[in-house]
């Protein structure tokens, strides 16, 4: 559990010491049920719930609802497997293929359910990009239109992901060099900024302006999306000068790997949100 304790005479400089353990219990006594695990799952419930309103009000087929959601799922478990194995842990997509995209992992010779450890967020980006592609051939809707919703929600998940992260000790700040911050016990006795949730925090922010702009805009189609990337990965950007690296190859560069990935999202996000949009708009006043 997670323990307050003020270290300073003047109740300013606080230490919270953090000992969660990952693990709620174990249903049927194998199949391990986490904080992580049900954070992901409540991020999901929730989207789903705001889409299907979206869909709804804007008197959309309740079948194309359901075969979207189908591929959002797919497409973001499938991306952000492959994305962080492809982008954080390329040689052991190689020689570990059946547990890229299967919940276990080989333990003292035999494999044992452990639960999907490792999601990029970048990958599943794609693959949610990907999927909602194939759902808009099958369907023909607009790409730029269900990409627009799908901004609204999209950070709202992400927020409960890291809140998960959190729980998990995983994904750790950097120390912060003075007497405050969050000791996550079970990785050391540092002082820590909270990185995972400065990210919730964001992303919580983020999900609350993609629905101001939804229920304002009157901009083209793609405008949302656009400002989701920008302002979503730019927050990602930012605040991962806050953690600590995730994998060895990183230490020493100046940037790290989820900041590399997220330049082209914010420059997809800035050709969609301006430039797209101001040729729309001055395409139309010219005619």
């Amino acid at each position: 559990m997670g323990v307050f304790y003020v270290k300073s005479h003047d109740m300013i400089a606080s230490i919270i010491y953090w000992h969660m353990s990952p693990e709620i219990t174990k249903l049927f006594g194998v199949f391990p049920l986490t904080y992580y695990g049900l954070l992901f799952a409540g991020g999901i419930g929730l989207a789903y719930y705001v889409m299907a309103r979206i869909y709804k009000q804007e008197d959309i087929p309740n079948e194309h609802f359901e075969r979207l959601t189908l591929y959002v799922l797919l497409g973001t478990v499938i991306g952000a497997r492959l994305g962080h194995f492809l982008f954080y842990q390329p040689s052991y997509f190689w020689t570990n293929p059946i547990e890229v995209f299967l919940p276990i992992e080989k333990i003292n010779g035999s494999y044992a359910f452990v639960g999907y450890r490792g999601l990029a967020s970048h990958g599943g980006t794609i693959g949610i990009i990907i999927a909602v592609l194939l759902y808009c051939r099958k369907t023909n809707q607009h790409f730029l239109w269900v990409a627009d919703r799908l901004a609204i929600v999209g950070p709202v998940t992400g927020a409960f992901i890291r809140i998960g992260n959190f729980m998990n000790s995983e994904m750790i700040g950097k120390p912060t060099g003075g007497d405050y911050g969050i000791v996550f016990q079970l990785v050391d006795t540092v002082p820590r900024h909270p990185g995972q949730l400065y990210e919730a925090c964001a992303y919580l922010l983020i999900f609350v302006t993609m629905l101001i702009l939804y229920r304002r805009n009157t901009k083209p189609d793609g405008f949302i999306f656009g400002i989701f990337l920008i302002l979503l990965f730019s927050a990602r950007f930012g605040l991962e000068f806050f953690k600590e690296d995730q994998v060895a190859f990183e230490h020493g560069m100046a940037f790290n790997m989820g900041q590399w990935l997220s330049v082209p999202f914010v420059l997809a996000g800035l050709a969609l949100a301006f430039y797209k949009n101001g040729q729309k708009i001055l395409s139309t006043t010219m005619k």
